[in-house]
């Protein structure tokens, strides 16, 4: 009887640890996720398609502000090449909820440019249970290499 006992313990307590285990990689995956969104992102800059950039941004269609600083980082940052992100900083640590924050990032074209940084305002909504979704809100100017996110873009 003992045996059996020691034995449900064990299984329930492998169950409760694949559960918990499942629950923090979906959590963990969010930087992940968050940081192919920048990229994508910062790859339609370069590509100079502002069209592509507004599509990305959340709401950046109906807002002539984010419109106007899409074409003007599409056409000041347009290069040719491949995109290689330097440096990643996410818009938030370890986070079971919703959020708000500012990732920044230093990008270049590969050899081709000095690095650009620029911070990306994103949004991550969900939980560990349902998802975690990323909404990139809009992108900064171009920053001087030493600058921290501005408070507003």
């Amino acid at each position: 009887m003992r045996r059996k006992r020691l034995i449900a313990l064990v299984a329930v307590g492998v169950i409760l640890f694949l559960a918990v285990s499942t629950l923090l990689a979906r959590v963990w995956s969010g930087d992940g996720a968050e940081q192919s969104a920048v990229t994508a992102l910062l790859q339609d800059e370069a590509r100079g398609d502002a069209s592509a950039m507004i599509a990305t941004m959340h709401d950046c269609a109906p807002s002539p502000a984010c419109r106007a600083r899409a074409a003007t980082d599409a056409a000041t940052l347009k290069r040719p090449g491949t995109v290689s992100v330097l440096q990643y900083q996410p818009s938030t640590g370890f986070s079971l909820t919703s959020t708000l924050g500012d990732a920044r990032v230093a990008w270049e074209v590969v050899n081709k440019t000095r690095p650009i940084v620029q911070c990306v305002r994103v949004a991550r909504a969900g939980n560990a249970l349902s998802g975690i979704h990323i909404e990139l809100l809009e992108i900064s100017l171009r920053l001087n290499s030493t600058a921290g996110c501005p408070k507003s873009f």
